[in-house]
């Protein structure tokens, strides 16, 4: 039997764990318009046309039968400030609903070396509305190859400027740090949906 001395220390204990469980299960809301075939997990980019910089990013469960729930939800942005899906390296992803916005993960990796570097997560190519193929799109920071903040501008996170892009979805270096941790963790997406 437990002492009344430590019970009386255990029920704020129990209450908090109970309060922090009922905020956990708060967070796994749905996206809008999230449902997946197939199962697993998938990543949900849901664009905001009034401030293309200030779109979400989600990685999603797959849930048969129910609702998809929300794993983890960032703020993202694509393209330079233009909607046009068809201005290469200048607009944002292609893609206005799951069946029209759906890419291919082709692979993922933390050390990546090239136009832009660190944490990348590579989407197949996609022919916008008029036909143009949209190509090398990625989701990915600024960072260095190594994925530690570098000194040049396309390796340092400055602030919310650094949202903009050449038409991939930019996060900022934790949250990309974080979206592939969790990814690891759970099951990482073989698909990316993109909507408006």
């Amino acid at each position: 039997m437990v002492p009344h001395a430590l019970r009386t220390r255990l029920a704020p204990l129990a209450l908090t764990a109970a309060l922090v469980g009922g905020l956990a299960v708060t967070t796994t809301a749905t996206a809008p318009e999230a449902q997946a075939a197939g199962g697993g997990y998938y990543l949900y980019f849901k664009k905001n046309s009034a401030n293309p910089t200030n779109s979400r990013l989600y990685l999603m469960k797959s849930v048969p039968k129910a609702k998809d729930k929300i794993i983890a939800k960032y703020r993202a942005g694509s393209g330079n400030g233009s909607t046009n899906e068809c201005a290469r390296n200048k607009g944002w992803l292609p893609g206005t609903t799951t069946k029209n916005g759906k890419y291919a993960i082709e692979f993922h990796r933390t050390d990546y070396d090239g136009v832009i570097n660190g944490y990348v997560i590579k989407l197949s190519d996609k022919r916008c509305s008029n036909g143009t193929k949209r190509t090398e799109l990625f989701v990915h920071s600024e960072m260095k190859p190594n994925g530690k903040q570098g000194t040049i501008e396309s390796e340092r996170w400055d602030g919310p400027n650094d949202y903009y892009s050449n038409g991939c979805v930019k996060l900022t270096p934790g949250d990309i740090k974080d979206l592939f941790a969790k990814a690891k963790r759970y099951g990482w997406p073989t698909t990316m949906y993109v909507v408006k």
